[in-house]
């Protein structure tokens, strides 16, 4: 019986024909500059204007990307008539006041993960948009990529049987020697944030929730995390195991098993564009391939795109009270390891 199971095609829309908003870029870093490119090239999405702190900095990136207007300040950014949408680009310690300062200007958002530096922040943003109905959602984009739904389509039909185990690794050489914000406590730094947001996010999904969730790990000399081993379980008894370190490059790969079958992620990022391998205990039974390895952001920023169009407030693939489960699972990775963020409320 095994021997016929084939994945399932992906239910993914081409970003090409997601109707065309008009963006504003709030702070122009490297995550701006990817999701620039993804627009640009993949989209029929316009970049109207970009903001930041320093006019020249948000003048290069206006050059550098054929953007109309740049702005020397957030506020004249949101302010701006021309934009209907703000992707809030910045450090996550400044994702609650900056998404705050955008949908107070009637603004819709989407927000770079992690969405906030904890869940009370998080709640926060969430609160505020759904009192102004405005569309929010956290820039987490594995989980609209294509292979991503030939997973979720395999756990929906039961191809694998009975979910057993996740798990998801993600490891990057980023401490020491990379960004100065990774070792800071005051701008959120440590793997966590960055890296480990993938995995918990994956699993979350395979698993349909986070019931809890256990961890060790090894923080750095300035007090943020270097790396995390947890273990999360879902609300079947299904368990995840999964990593995250920013102190070397790992697999970073996935599976998914179940007492049927397993799908492999494969390739070195599990979190982008990736191949499938579908095998039992006798072999491997399918494989499936990305229609494209380009880019990966796009498929976020049309989802943006149709939802608001449409008149919704929240993506049915990434609801705001999946962002805030995922958001208490990281606080309480953090409470295992002692991680505390400067000027944070509880």
């Amino acid at each position: 019986m095994t021997t016929t199971l084939t994945l399932p095609e992906p239910r993914t829309p081409d970003p090409m024909d997601a109707p065309p908003l008009r963006w504003g870029i709030l702070a122009p870093g490297g995550i701006a500059r990817t999701m620039a490119a993804a627009l640009r090239a993949a989209t029929r999405q316009e970049i109207v204007a970009v903001g930041s702190r320093d006019l020249g900095r948000a003048r290069a990136f206006a050059d550098e990307f054929g953007i109309g207007t740049a702005y020397g300040s957030y506020a004249e950014l949101v302010a701006d008539p021309s934009v209907d949408v703000v992707y809030v680009a910045s450090p996550h310690s400044e994702h609650r006041d900056q998404t705050l300062l955008a949908l107070d200007a009637g603004k819709h958002v989407l927000v770079e993960k992690a969405f906030a530096r904890n869940r009370t922040e998080a709640l926060e943003m969430v609160e505020r948009a759904r009192s102004r109905g405005l569309f929010l959602m956290e820039a987490l984009w594995t989980r609209f990529l294509p292979h991503v739904d030939v997973i979720r389509r395999s756990l929906e039909e039961g191809l694998l049987g009975d979910l057993v185990t996740v798990f998801a690794d993600h490891g990057q050489p980023l401490h020491p020697g990379g960004p100065r914000r990774l070792a800071d406590p005051v701008l959120a730094g440590g793997a966590l944030l960055d890296l480990g947001v993938y995995p918990l996010h994956f699993a979350d999904l395979v698993l349909g929730g986070l019931e809890s969730v256990s961890t060790v790990g090894a923080l750095t000399a300035e007090g943020v995390d270097a790396q995390e081993a947890m273990t999360v379980v879902g609300p079947s008894g299904a368990l995840g195991v999964l990593h995250a370190t920013m102190l070397a490059k790992t697999p970073t790969t996935a599976s998914v098993v179940g007492s049927l079958a397993r799908i492999d992620v494969d390739g070195d990022r599990f979190y982008g564009p990736s191949d499938l391998t579908l095998a039992t205990r006798g072999g491997v039974l399918d494989t499936w391939q990305p229609p494209s390895r380009d880019h990966g952001l796009h498929f976020e920023a049309a989802e943006v795109a149709r939802c608001i169009t449409a008149g919704r407030t929240e993506s049915p693939l990434l609801p705001l009270d999946t962002t805030l489960r995922v958001m208490a699972a990281m606080d309480a990775v953090r409470r295992d390891l002692g991680v505390v963020y400067p000027g944070e409320r509880p």
